[in-house]
């Protein structure tokens, strides 16, 4: 069992008020909040040991360069990728996915197929869609069904000797829905497919072995997992790693540099142009640490038991509609009552500290299905009480009572 009070005080932010009412933070599938361990690494970085990495041969920057890499190999090990330098270092989960995209330019040609998901984030959308645009090559969706869920008969069809790569979400960030990524990725393989996972909205819930789903790339945030901002990861199979051509080019991913020739360095430095996020990378480190310390099977059984909770109490409200009711679902619930715009709603909600988000989630084609504007989606941590969702239950009541 989770001592819930003792992980909350590790959160400095969770005792501040917000409009003199004290925050009910429910918008972690936007970004999640920093444990003090996390906010004392960064300090530390930059009180102790900053410096650049990878060039200098005095003692901070052989410091600086041990801390970062030392945290790429834990990130390897929670991932359970086979090699350290299939972590590349991004900054976040959308560079990673154009990082690969505009790798795939050189790969695809016209009329060759990449198939997406309904319930994809515009991060995964709009970079193949750009590729498509300089190769020719055809975007292909697979369909979702009212409850949220994709179909997978459907997905089947869509799979051909044409298919080159297939981009999918392993959670839904709108709907909270868990994508069956093992089968589809299975399905890709036999048709020759690379396969590419969005984690960004898996990995504060579940820890992945990339080695185990047999992915060809899997991509995430740090920011979503009690990490800095600006910091994400892009896992990658080495063979493919070594087929891409790098995404930027600067320092730091040269091997010899002329007027006549470049040569690239080896992996992982060929997809790190420039100086990195060094305190972001050192810090997703810790930040892993302190999730492994709780436990994931631990935060998976606590967080399910919020969603339960909150779901049978949502759907207390009269006029309460939930978007999103897969059978395989995480932490977030999205929801709207009566035809109440959904910012309204939340606007007023804030006013007494509940903090939720609202509208299209970056997955407008999500709304466009259901035929609304947008939703209120509230996501849980394992940070959160059921008395906080208490809180957004009477919150919910008053903002009906004053919109209706």
């Amino acid at each position: 069992m989770l001592d819930i009070q003792k992980i909350r005080a590790d959160f400095p932010i969770l005792s501040k008020q917000v409009n003199g009412k004290p925050l009910v933070y429910f918008d972690n599938g936007a970004t999640s909040q920093k444990p003090q361990v996390v906010i004392d690494a960064i300090s530390k970085y930059y009180k102790e040991i900053n410096a650049n990495i990878h060039r200098g041969v005095h003692t901070l920057s052989q410091l600086a360069t041990d801390a970062y890499e030392e945290s790429r190999n834990k990130i390897q090990n929670h991932i359970n990728a086979k090699q350290t330098y299939e972590v590349i270092f991004t900054s976040g989960t959308t560079h990673a996915v154009n990082a690969v995209a505009n790798g795939f330019a050189s790969l695809l040609k016209k009329d060759d197929e990449i198939i997406v998901s309904a319930l994809e984030h515009h991060s995964n959308i709009v970079p193949w869609q750009m590729l498509c645009e300089k190769t020719g090559a055809i975007i292909r969706v697979i369909p979702m069904n009212e409850n949220g869920e994709l179909v997978m008969s459907e997905y089947d069809k869509l799979l051909s000797k044409k298919t080159k790569i297939v981009t999918v979400n392993h959670i839904s960030n709108a709907l909270g829905t868990i994508n069956p990524i093992k089968y589809m990725i299975d399905k890709a393989h036999e048709v020759g497919a690379a396969v590419l996972i969005d984690g960004a909205q898996a990995v504060p819930h579940l820890k992945p072995d990339v080695q185990a789903l047999d992915c060809d790339f899997y991509v995430f945030s740090g920011h979503k997992i009690c990490g800095p901002t600006g910091i994400g990861i892009l896992y990658g199979k080495e063979k493919w790693l070594r087929k891409l051509p790098p995404y930027q080019g600067g320092g730091e991913m040269i091997a010899t540099v002329s007027f006549e020739k470049t040569t690239y360095a080896d992996l992982p430095h060929k997809f790190e142009a420039g100086t990195p996020n060094i305190e972001g990378g050192i810090v997703l480190g810790t930040a892993i640490d302190y999730l492994n310390e709780i436990g994931f099977d631990n935060i998976a059984k606590y967080e399910n038991e919020l969603l339960e909770y909150a779901t049978e109490k949502l759907l207390q409200i009269g006029g309460l509609k939930i978007y999103g009711t897969a059978k395989e679902k995480t932490s977030v619930i999205s929801f709207n009552i009566d035809d109440i715009h959904p910012y309204d709603v939340g606007t007023i909600i804030d006013k007494l500290g509940i903090a939720v988000r609202t509208g299209h989630h970056c997955a407008q084609p999500i709304m466009d299905f259901y035929k609304i504007p947008g939703t209120i989606r509230a996501s849980f941590a394992f940070y959160n009480t059921k008395e906080e969702i208490d809180l957004m239950i009477e919150a919910l009541k008053k903002a009906q009572m004053m919109l209706s």
